[in-house]
């Protein structure tokens, strides 16, 4: 007569590959990780920027008046020489920037005239940013 075994047939699924699996993956990671740290160790001097902006973050400078007839750029306050200076440099740093000049309705019309006349001697192209009124 013949006995049976005794292990069951249903033991459940074979574990063994994704033990394998798993075993590839963290010896790959280590290795990796290894690397990554002997890449950050090199002696690199990197060079220093005074004033840098992405090009294709800034599509155009932005040139804010308020109703006092003050220019602002990114939140920051400027006369009228550092306003020339700062779009003279932007036409240089990028040749196809142009300007988007926005006024405080209530602001004069000679502050936005001024910054148009600095646009065209540095020769940026602007634009003039305006709400309609409502009921017009």
């Amino acid at each position: 007569m013949k006995l049976p075994d005794e292990t069951p047939q249903d033991e459940g699924p074979n574990l063994t590959p994704v033990i394998d699996v798993v075993f590839l993956l963290l010896i790959f990671f280590l290795v990796a990780t290894r690397y990554d740290q002997e890449e950050r160790e090199l002696d690199v001097v990197l060079p220093e920027v005074t004033q840098a902006q992405p090009l294709a973050m800034t599509p155009e400078l932005i040139v804010n008046i308020s109703r006092d007839g003050l220019y602002k750029v990114s939140a920051r306050e400027f006369n009228e020489a550092q306003l020339f200076r700062i779009i003279r440099e932007a036409k240089q740093n990028n040749p196809k920037m142009t300007a988007l000049i926005r006024g405080d309705s209530e602001s004069a019309l000679r502050y936005a005239v001024r910054v148009m006349g600095m646009c065209n001697k540095a020769e940026m192209k602007y634009r003039i940013a305006a709400l309609q009124a409502a009921g017009r």
